[in-house]
């Protein structure tokens, strides 16, 4: 039985393996994959990658697995089974936490907004922040920060030509670590406005670790006219403190903060109409159906602009 495990999980890793060589085959012609385009993924070299821990969900995978993607293991999918169970519409959120990050990051670059930090950026699917953003100003600069070994990983494997992207392997709770790490400072001008990203991770952050503090270090480091662009879990659906529950037993941490919390976190900027609402709501490209299910409802944002 141990052998027939261990060859299962072998064949697994076998497959992710194979998945970011079709990656890097796919990418030299300009595409990755159903869905994906690796090119994004520019990792800082001589970074020695921690072994990836299969036994354990991960907050990037299992929110991979949400959005239909193929970079998960079975103990992430259970995750997501898990939150399937309270409420299935519910887990909807993260597409729509998807498509946010697409419209958000267009007004940025339609504002000249050219230089992105994504703090908790996760694995790629379809439109990340890099791709929204070159589409409209091919010379934006984006830099991914995650702290998950695996997207470095999927980073240093494809060896994007990317030269305007990069992937870094930091903890965003060292705030010091990450602003003054040299794949940043030698590639993003803080003289400069900034679009911060920070979208569905401060969920991830619990209040003894002093979320808003934590934001606003990123914030104050930041010139006028930078944007801070936010997305967090809401308590607006009746089965939140389940969700949350789960979130903390599978991934030992998960706060869900309700509407005022959330809009707290934009404090001492000008938040921009329409202000901190669910993400369906937030400048849609097409009328929205309302009332809103779960899947809607579940993550509210917002986008702050630094005025001074």
């Amino acid at each position: 039985m141990a052998d027939n495990a261990d060859n299962a999980e072998n064949a697994e890793h076998a497959q992710h393996a194979e998945n970011a060589e079709h990656a890097v085959d796919d990418g030299a012609q300009g595409e990755a994959g159903p869905g994906y385009d690796w090119t994004w993924a520019n990792a800082e070299l001589g970074y020695d990658i921690p072994e990836i821990d299969t036994s354990k969900p991960s907050i990037a995978r299992v929110y991979d697995a949400a959005l239909g993607g193929q970079d998960h293991y079975p103990v992430d999918r259970e995750v997501l089974e898990a939150a399937l169970k309270i409420n299935p519409e519910a887990v909807r959120s993260a597409r729509a936490n998807r498509d946010f990050l697409v419209r958000g990051v267009r007004y940025l670059v339609e504002q000249g907004i050219d230089q992105f930090l994504d703090l908790g950026s996760g694995l790629p699917s379809a439109q990340n922040t890099h791709q929204v953003a070159q589409a409209v100003n091919p010379d934006a600069r984006v830099v991914y920060i995650d702290n998950d070994p695996i997207v470095l990983a999927h980073g240093q494997a494809l060896l994007a030509k990317n030269n305007r992207t990069r992937v870094l392997l930091a903890d965003m709770l060292d705030t010091e670590k990450v602003l003054s790490h040299p794949g940043i400072e030698d590639f993003i001008d803080f003289s400069r406005p900034v679009g911060l990203l920070m979208l569905a991770v401060v969920h991830h952050i619990l209040d003894e670790e002093d979320p808003a503090g934590l934001v606003k270090a990123y914030t104050d480091r930041l010139a006028p006219g930078s944007h801070l662009f936010l997305s967090h879990f809401c308590n607006s659906i009746p089965d939140a403190k389940e969700l949350e529950e789960n979130l903390v037993r599978s991934l030992g941490r998960g706060k869900i903060r309700s509407q005022e919390e959330i809009t707290a976190f934009l404090d001492g900027l000008e938040i921009l109409e329409p202000g901190v609402v669910p993400v369906p709501l937030w400048r849609p490209d097409e009328p929205v159906s309302e009332p809103l299910d779960a899947g809607g409802l579940l993550i509210f944002g917002g986008m702050g602009r630094k005025t001074a």
